[in-house]
């Protein structure tokens, strides 16, 4: 592994080669005492230990069903930390699923012990609030990335109508995000009784999981709570918001369709948690959001409550309204919008009114504008079906995803260079190219460096694994390229400090504080190849994120 050293990291090294000294010290137990449990974890035999479903909330069903976090239950008896826990899904149908679903899972160095102090990375995983779409991720490859050197946590979270259903005082909103910032709390709490150091956690996730990690951003935006110090985020998510009184409608439809009409806001809800999750899921269709055609891909996500979310994220972000002074790591995949567009777009109608589909707010007068920006290349040989679906999918993966990732890098690296010189914003475009994904159509698709950072035989669905990840593939050097920034991310919260394998230098997003300063990312490559890449402001996706910031909020993101 190649080490460059930088003067901004000196202090960051001095805290490792200290905290390195320590896992010298005695191990720390496979049975680790947590207050309200005791929790025997394993040994993997290979220098990392690991404790599976652990409790950090009380189940959330019967009366705590749409409610809140609780605290956990407290046992006399020690548990065994051997299996993953039940993970949340909007429906069900799969045995390891359940509504008591709110675990979290600890991968740390076996010689770790209570005054190791390493860094700690937490991981939310995406699935648009509508399912867990990334469960059981597991740890271990990063861990041993790190030369045994960081603390892993994933965790499940509460999704579609049990994380984010509300009703107004009846049903708190956002409960989703609540049981993220939950698991947040625990790992300050707790997570030292593992090795790890609660005054160094860098936050991270993909999709809605880096959507998720905006909103605790913007939830503490005075940075009093203190629950991370630096983020990373894959493919951040602004999606249509809400708020408590628009998103009504949602609460009444799946009233009606249950049964459960009551002119009692109580009785109402007490009927809901009298059901059954499968009548629950049988009746949970996706409603279109008023104003549009057809139910959108994710019709369940957080709304402005005016407690945990008060803002649209581009309002919020544009009037700094959000956390400021951490180092942050935002990026996106070349077509992330490629997977979720159906086949059946074949006209400039279809396509548009896909996109006012998921952003019901749209008006005619920007969609002429998105059209005249993303003119469609195969327009020559339509009609053919699905011959307008990657007009659509570069339409909808700027939109929603690549975009505000960058917006955010540019509002991190603003009110840095204003308030905190030397902390940085970095951006990234991944560019990996699979044989099989190319030739399916997908290109690089939504989050799939999720493979590379965790490493893929640690993904739970491994069979979906991009085969040139693994071991001998044309992309297996990505893995270790990618895992090398993370890793010299997590433990300096600077991305080139431990870089490996003769990987570029990545630059901040903009070479100075000067508004003309160049907008800058890092470009990773097929084959693990890496460089820099400069974004123009006015032509390219330059232009075409501009206008689209420009608009973000009038279209409720």
């Amino acid at each position: 592994m190649r080490v460059v050293f930088t003067v901004a990291s000196q202090l960051f090294l001095s805290t490792i080669i200290i905290s390195q000294l320590a896992l010298t010290a005695t191990c720390v137990r496979t049975a680790v005492n947590v207050t309200y449990s005791e929790y025997v974890g394993e040994e993997l035999g290979n220098g990392v230990s690991q404790w599976l479903g652990l409790r950090y909330a009380a189940p959330p069903v019967g009366a705590l069903r749409f409610a809140p976090p609780r605290d956990p239950l407290s046992n006399s008896e020690p548990q065994a930390a051997n299996k993953h826990g039940n993970w949340c899904v909007r429906r069900p149908g799969n045995s390891l699923t359940s509504e008591d679903c709110l675990f979290l899972d600890v991968y740390a160095p076996t010689k770790a012990t209570t005054k190791s102090k390493l860094p700690v990375f937490v991981f939310i995983q995406g699935g648009g609030f509508n399912d867990n779409a990334n469960p059981n991720l597991n740890g271990t490859g990063l861990v041993k990335a790190s030369s045994n050197s960081i603390i892993v946590v994933t965790l499940n979270y509460r999704v579609g109508p049990y994380g984010f259903l509300t009703n107004g005082p009846q049903v708190v909103a956002n409960n989703g995000l609540r049981d993220q910032r939950k698991a947040l709390e625990w790992v300050q709490k707790y997570i030292s009784q593992f090795g790890g150091n609660p005054d160094h956690v860098v936050l991270g996730g993909a999709s809605a999981g880096a959507a998720s990690v905006a909103y605790h951003m913007m939830a503490d935006k005075d940075g009093n709570r203190k629950l991370f110090h630096a983020a990373a985020a894959e493919s951040v998510s602004f999606g249509t918001v809400l708020t408590v009184q628009q998103a009504q409608y949602q609460y009444d439809n799946l009233m009606i369709r249950l049964g459960c009409a009551r002119s009692d806001a109580a009785a109402s809800l007490a009927c809901l948690r009298s059901k059954t999750q499968k009548e629950i899921a049988d009746k949970d269709g996706d409603i279109p959001y008023p104003g549009s055609s057809n139910g959108p891909i994710y019709m369940w996500s957080p709304v402005i409550d005016g407690d945990f979310v008060i803002d649209y994220p581009y309002s919020a972000f544009r009037n700094g309204n959000f956390i400021k002074n951490i180092p942050v790591i935002f990026g996106d995949d070349t077509n992330g919008g490629s997977g979720f567009v159906p086949d059946r777009i074949s006209s400039l109608g279809d396509s548009n009114q896909f996109i006012k589909d998921q952003f019901p707010a749209i008006t005619l007068s920007q969609l002429d504008t998105l059209n005249m920006l993303y003119p469609n290349p195969n327009a020559s040989i339509c009609p053919r079906m699905g011959c307008w679906r990657g007009q659509a999918g570069s339409v909808y993966g700027e939109m929603r995803y690549m975009c505000p990732g960058l917006y955010l890098n540019d509002a991190f690296d603003n009110y840095n260079d204003q308030y905190s010189k030397g902390t940085s914003s970095w951006a990234y475009r991944w560019n990996v190219e699979d044989r099989d994904q190319m030739a399916s159509g997908l290109g690089v698709p939504h989050v799939v460096e999720l493979n590379a950072l965790f490493g893929p035989t640690n993904m739970w669905y491994t069979g979906q694994v991009p085969q040139s990840y693994f071991p001998g593939g044309t992309n297996a050097a990505a893995v270790q390229v990618m895992q090398g920034y993370w890793v010299s991310f997590i433990r300096t919260f600077d991305p080139n400090t431990l870089r490996c394998c003769g990987s570029v230098e990545w630059k901040a997003w903009k070479s100075g504080d000067k508004a003309s300063a160049q907008h800058q990312r890092l470009l990773f490559g097929t084959g693990g190849k890496t460089a820099m890449e400069v974004i123009p402001f006015d032509e390219g996706l330059g232009l075409r994120c501009k206008y689209l910031q420009a608009i973000g909020r009038s279209l409720l993101q």
